[in-house]
């Protein structure tokens, strides 16, 4: 009895497509894999023929349907480059735009400017200013006599405290 005889059917056509397509030496898992892979394409166009069959009012699937999902499934599944005109037509307006300028010394290593590097300090610290002396007693003395209905002025005559921005960069250490 010869070696592919105890094979099921579908088995055998996979492996005659291997050996068409020259491939002689295989694990024999592969023929598992691709059994695998063929039953679960066919399920779901078979799926999507009866969406459309059902959706067109039609009691059983015929080979129009089963056609239309094939093409839907090939279309979803495989997308075609743009042409090759589109794309030289990008690539030419994206050239149009010149490189950063290099920060290089006459025997030095080119360098991208500081803002595109991964080196550059990634963060901010929000140092409050400093209160002077005089504002610092006049705002305890407005404490001490609270006044219940204070007017517009006096409000608007206290300074407006905004954060500073201080950035630090990063220090390497030497062990």
């Amino acid at each position: 009895m010869a070696e592919g005889d105890d094979l099921p059917r579908d088995a055998k056509i996979v492996k005659s497509l291997l050996k068409s397509m020259g491939v002689e030496d295989y694990e024999p898992h592969v023929l598992h894999q691709f059994l695998e892979l063929w039953y679960r394409y066919v399920v779901d166009v078979l799926t999507d023929a009866q969406v459309y069959s059902e959706h067109a009012g039609k009691a059983a699937i015929d080979c129009d349907d089963v056609k239309l999902a094939i093409q839907s499934k090939v279309n979803f599944s495989f997308s075609q480059p743009p042409p090759r005109e589109v794309l030289l037509e990008l690539a030419r307006s994206r050239n149009k735009i010149p490189l950063p300028r290099s920060i290089t010394g006459p025997a030095s290593i080119p360098l991208p400017p500081e803002q595109d590097t991964l080196i550059s300090p990634n963060y901010q610290l929000a140092i409050p200013r400093r209160q002077s002396a005089q504002a610092a007693e006049e705002t305890e003395e407005d404490d001490e006599a609270v006044d219940p209905a204070p007017s517009q002025e006096q409000k608007t005559d206290a300074p407006q405290q905004t954060p500073q921005r201080v950035s630090f960069p990063l220090v390497k250490r030497t062990k």
